[in-house]
């Protein structure tokens, strides 16, 4: 993990406000969602994208029955007919 020397302290509700170039970086905007990970001490940010229920692929993703899967697993499952 990569330090950046920034450093931020939490408002009274818990808030920590993300730097601007970290957002214009990872091109996060507001309202986006950001997954929020625990490892040991550490807490871990990271943006959210949508991933296939069966292989956790983030790429050509379709929504099917409100659930994301991707094209590669749909025709696997067309396959098992």
């Amino acid at each position: 993990m990569k330090s950046t020397g920034i450093v931020r302290k939490l408002d009274e509700l818990g808030r920590v406000v993300l730097p601007m170039e970290m957002r214009v970086t990872l091109d996060i905007k507001p309202k986006d969602p950001i997954e929020i990970f625990v490892e040991g001490n550490q807490i871990i940010l990271r943006k959210y994208e949508p991933t296939c229920i069966f292989c956790g692929s983030a790429s050509n993703n379709v929504l099917l029955n409100g659930k994301r899967v991707c094209r590669a697993c749909i025709e696997k499952l067309n396959a098992t007919k």
